[in-house]
């Protein structure tokens, strides 16, 4: 399954992308705990993306990315150091499963999909910035279509009078004061009729979605599809938000948010091949044959080709290509060649320690123990972990890794989900109150489900 991430709001792409190394490690440690090396090549592969910028034309064309390779088990943090350096550079991105494609021609993806999806992801990022431009423009349509639909000019009423002028002064001072009320929100709860055009429904053919159509035929289709429109009912502040968004989509131009998202794809975009190691070839004969397929179908992409989108034509010479895998089973060097070679930094990342889930509870600045409390606070609940709870929860999430499947710190949030579960569940009728999580309370809550080893694989 792919992903989909859009950047947090603030630089553009060309002003966060000029952050050094250090800031960028900076920041990733206010989320992720540890892993030094595989940040600080995350970071250095961001600035060498600035550097290039700087370049001219024709050295710019020579310059490529250094992908990265990053091996380690599930759970040590190579997805969200990926996934965070995007929202922070504000670059497109997407993470998408190789095992995804093991089975193209059966139910597997054709592997350009990946850049297609990119290059969504890019429109995404665009949008947003193209529409914060003209939100003022549209706000200030909103109002004016909404005291039409409030206030609407009587039908031939400067014809029929007697006194035209007079009329037209009258329906003025009418509608100045209909936008003061508006404005004020007297009329939010006011009833108006709005007409909304009915999005289509996704495309079939044989059993076959658009995105898998030849993008020609999937652009025709598009614009010959009828569109229908419909008439609702609803109270003046839902119309606002209604028509605030309709007002938006027509001062927007779509030609141009589509050459720019082409171009930051291009450039800024960021592609994390999760699970790279399950396309290197076992002795599974079976699967052999299409996991070296997917590895001979990746190769041009991460080398640098031009694949085609409903948007135009897009280069992948210089997006930025993040691998990883476990590599348990089998090693890096299986890859092929050609493509291992395209893959230049490889960094390991480490086994989470106990004392990792220590820190992974205390110190980021998303940390669980911090979203659960706020969790518990819309409660009215008051909840408090102290220092030889963290300490606790620590001991069994390293202890059950190890005595089982080691999901690294993902462990954490079955362990606290579970201590939690009756508090969570009790919280809603406790109304005010305050509760503190010690080692007894933790030992209380997960001593007797650790402690039966079978128990423990399926609970936590």
């Amino acid at each position: 399954m792919s992903s989909i991430t859009a950047p947090e709001k603030g630089a553009s792409a060309s002003q966060s992308t000029a952050l050094t190394p250090r800031q960028v490690v900076e920041e990733l440690d206010r989320y992720i705990i540890g892993q030094a090396d595989a940040k600080r090549a995350v970071a250095i592969a961001m600035r060498n993306r600035w550097r290039r910028q700087q370049l001219g034309a024709e050295m710019k064309r020579e310059v490529a990315p250094k992908n990265i390779l990053m091996i380690g088990s599930t759970g040590v943090g190579k997805t969200e150091i990926a996934r965070r350096l995007a929202r922070l550079t504000n670059a497109p991105f997407i993470k998408i499963e190789a095992t995804k494609y093991t089975e193209v021609g059966y139910y597997g993806r054709d592997v350009e999909s990946m850049v297609r999806e990119l290059v969504d992801n890019a429109i995404s990022l665009v949008r947003v910035h193209e529409r914060e431009k003209v939100e003022s423009e549209a706000n200030t349509r909103t109002i004016e279509r909404l005291v039409d639909l409030l206030a609407p000019r009587p039908v031939g009423f400067s014809v029929d009078t007697n006194e035209p002028e007079e009329t037209e002064n009258s329906y003025e001072r009418t509608r100045a004061r209909m936008k003061e009320m508006l404005l004020a929100g007297q009329m939010d709860q006011r009833d108006v009729e709005l007409t909304i055009e009915q999005k289509n429904a996704p495309v079939m053919v044989g059993g076959m979605n658009m995105e898998h159509m030849d993008m020609d035929f999937q652009g025709m289709l598009e614009k010959i599809m009828p569109k229908s429109n419909v008439r609702r009912k609803m109270t003046v502040l839902q119309a606002r938000d209604v028509i605030f968004d309709q007002e938006c989509e027509a001062l927007l131009e779509p030609e141009k948010i589509n050459a720019q998202a082409i171009e930051l794809a291009e450039n800024l975009g960021i592609i994390f091949l999760d699970e790279i190691d399950k396309v290197v070839s076992s002795e599974s004969k079976g699967a052999d044959v299409s996991r070296q397929g997917v590895q001979r179908d990746l190769l041009p992409i991460v080398e640098g080709t031009t694949i085609q989108t409903k948007f135009g034509y897009v280069k992948t010479d210089h997006i930025l290509f993040i691998a990883a895998g476990a590599f348990h089973k089998v090693n890096p060097s299986d890859l092929m060649p050609e493509l291992q070679g395209r893959f230049p930094i490889r960094v390991e990342l480490d086994d989470l320690t106990e004392h990792d889930f220590i820190r992974i509870l205390n110190e980021p600045k998303n940390s669980l123990t911090r979203q659960y409390e706020a969790l518990m606070d819309t409660e009215g609940v008051g909840l408090e972990f102290k220092n030889d709870a963290i300490e606790e929860l620590a001991r069994y999430a390293f202890k059950v890794n190890q005595s089982s499947q080691n999901i690294g710190a993902r462990r954490l949030y079955t362990i606290l989900e579970k201590m939690l579960e009756e508090l969570s569940f009790e919280a809603p009728d406790m109304k005010m109150g305050k509760v503190e999580v010690n080692a007894a309370y933790v030992r209380e809550r997960l001593e007797a489900i650790s402690e039966d080893e079978d128990l423990s694989q399926f609970i936590l």
